[in-house]
């Protein structure tokens, strides 16, 4: 298994190289890039800029004073007529595009060799600490929501394999069907409309992770509060998991009780429950529960963008969304390379999961 586990951490090196290669040259041929957002807003706002070239000439300093009119007519920038090309010049210095490409992609790659993710374009504040400031709503949406799916769907699950084919298992399918039939966000707009003041009732609140006086509340009143504001955002990010984790658990079960060994046991004369819980359990959740980490940083990464932004939640969805809109660079590669890392990482601690739960499994000689 050492050796398994030592071949998935060199292969992370070439594959972060490649993810990072790819998205760089595709961002290349992207048009609209952080030079065209500034002109953009300083041709409708001439002093929106105002302290953004940092350590040199300031951006609206420089806008005001060498505006002629009747610069920029031969430039590469959409939108860049009648600025000077002084200006344009110091923005491309200021991004790093007055340097050829493949010295910037090489510069980036020895930053982030260091742990150096940069600095926004825009917000004036690191990768690292934006990430960390906006890591709490999605850790609170990914970890809640994936705890919730696997407590309900797992003995639900067991229960409908038991009851395979009885009236129980009939209705609990179709209801499960349905809810995974259910858009997030249509349930999450329902949930808003119904409990969070839209038209009916007033029980939740409408957005954030905590309420304005939460430090003076006391330890229980702080779980209380909390508990109350991820209410609707974990049940919106949580209707559509059920049915893929009850499904596979079910079918896990059947497929387990049909063997020998669970044919032999009864013979034995062993409990329904003993035969269940002690033979077909550690079996039959042998996918489940090692696909834990997977599922997690797929309900983590995936799908919350639009869930933060009805419940107005400062997430990590909301983070990448607006950096591509906004064509903020450093973010966008920054947290690429931090996201691609983690799952990375994960795809090996499912692997080692499969170890653990069965330990029959044996990576290295599957291999050879």
């Amino acid at each position: 298994m050492g050796a398994y586990i030592l071949r998935r951490l060199l292969l992370i090196i070439p594959t972060l190289l490649g993810i990072m290669i790819i998205n760089f040259t595709l961002v290349q041929f992207v048009p609209g890039g952080p030079v065209e957002q500034v002109i953009a807003q300083i041709q409708g706002q001439g002093d929106v800029f105002e302290g953004f070239a940092g350590g040199g000439q300031d951006a609206t300093t420089l806008e005001t004073e060498e505006f002629t009119g009747g610069g920029g007519g031969g430039s590469k920038y959409a939108g860049a007529q009648g600025l000077p090309p002084e200006f344009i010049a110091e923005l491309e210095k200021e991004f790093g595009f007055d340097k050829p490409p493949l010295e910037r992609f090489f510069t980036m790659l020895g930053n982030y060799m260091r742990l150096d993710f940069g600095e926004s374009y825009f917000r004036k504040i690191s990768v690292i600490d934006l990430v960390l400031e906006k890591m709490p709503v999605s850790i609170t949406l990914g970890l809640w929501s994936t705890l919730i799916a696997y407590l309900v769907s797992i003995p639900l699950g067991i229960r409908k394999a038991v009851k395979d084919g009885s009236p129980f298992d009939t209705w609990t399918s179709g209801a499960i069907i349905v809810a995974y039939a259910i858009p997030g966000f249509l349930f999450a707009i329902l949930l808003l409309v119904l409990f969070a003041g839209g038209s009916y009732w007033k029980i939740f609140p409408l957005r954030g992770l905590t309420s304005d006086d939460f430090e003076t509340l006391s330890f229980f009143g702080k779980i209380a509060d909390y508990a109350w504001h991820i209410a609707l955002p974990v049940a919106a990010s949580t209707i559509s998991a059920f049915a893929t984790l009850t499904l596979l658990t079910k079918n896990s079960f059947l497929d387990e009780i049909k063997k020998h060994y669970v044919m032999t046991a009864r013979a034995k004369g062993l409990s329904e429950g003993r035969v269940l819980y002690g033979h077909v359990f550690r079996n039959a959740m042998l996918i489940v529960i090692a696909g834990f980490p997977a599922v997690f940083i797929g309900v983590f990464f995936g799908g919350s963008l639009i869930i933060e932004t009805i419940f107005s939640l400062d997430g990590l969805g909301r983070l990448g969304f607006e950096a591509a809109v906004a064509r903020d660079y450093p973010v966008i590669f920054g947290t690429l390379f931090i996201f691609g890392l983690i799952g990375l990482v994960v795809g090996i601690l499912s692997d080692m999961m499969y170890v653990l739960v069965d330990p029959r499994i044996d990576f290295e000689k599957r291999e050879g």
